[in-house]
């Protein structure tokens, strides 16, 4: 019998089919952040038991548009730069487990199905899209990082757009913002095969095992969100802004801890 390897598949005898190397993975990004309010019960009707809505603030919502790079231990993607780059929008909440806020994605869009795999393995519930915002640039016409610049990001998936924002900065920022600054609590769950239940079904935490970031900067927001057949993103409808913020990241994920097994069945 041949021994394939591969952490993830397609598995192979050599293992270098597998679509993602093992962790630790490294990424590099620019993180554009848009926060506001919805109602509560649009974010309470995502958080499946035994996750309730976060204390404080439970209508906060951010969505994210970012721009990496990413790799595996070796960096070899960062050479070979159609393995490692790639965009995403996200939109994460706030929520409570045993008495403990954490964040949580509900919604994210990937242009790269390599990001689709690790996300499967992270709990991220990753679709494909088309995500696109400015990027900064000292020279030319593209925006630098300062007071006044402005930035645009949009995201768009099964040819329909979902959501717009205009990213004015405003001033320096101790970080940038508070929806997406907690551990993520996230289910990882697969269907059986024949039909019964689910074969993986877990609760897990997760967060960065190395961060470090630029600079912050705050700005103000103008963020509109579309309906579409397949998508329920326009759900969290913007009933009150809270503010935006550009950083660039540097984050490590190296893997979660179990918080429980079968909480969907």
């Amino acid at each position: 019998m041949t021994e394939v390897r591969g952490f993830f598949p397609p598995r192979t005898a050599t293992g270098r089919s597998s679509l993602v190397p093992a962790p630790p993975w490294h990424y590099s990004g620019d993180l554009l952040t848009v926060e506001y309010r919805t109602h509560p019960d649009r974010v309470g009707e995502l958080l499946p038991e035994p996750l309730e809505p976060a204390a404080s603030d439970p209508g906060a919502v951010a969505l994210i548009w970012a721009d990496w790079q990413s790799c595996g231990e070796s960096g070899a993607e960062l050479l070979d730069p159609v393995r490692a780059q790639y965009k995403e929008c996200f939109a994460v909440v706030r929520c409570a487990y045993r008495g403990r806020t954490y964040s949580r994605c509900v919604y994210i869009w990937v242009d790269k199905d390599f990001a689709i795999a690790r996300g499967t393995h992270q709990g991220y519930p990753k679709k494909l899209g088309s995500i696109q915002m400015t990027r900064p640039h000292p020279f030319g016409p593209a925006p630098r990082i300062e007071a006044g610049a402005a930035f645009g990001a949009t995201l768009a998936a099964a040819d329909r757009r979902l959501a717009e924002a205009v990213v004015t900065l405003r001033e320096p920022s101790a970080g940038n913002g508070f929806v997406n600054a907690h551990p993520m609590a996230h289910h990882r769950t697969l269907p059986a095969v024949d039909g019964k239940g689910l074969a993986l079904d877990e609760l897990i935490e997760s967060g960065a095992a190395a961060f470090e970031g630029g600079l912050a900067w705050a700005g103000d927001a103008e963020l509109r969100l579309f309906d579409a057949p397949t998508e329920e993103l326009a759900s969290l409808a913007v009933e009150e802004p809270i503010g935006a913020y550009y950083r660039q990241v540097g984050v490590v994920w190296n893997g979660g801890t179990l918080l429980e097994r079968g909480v969907m069945d």
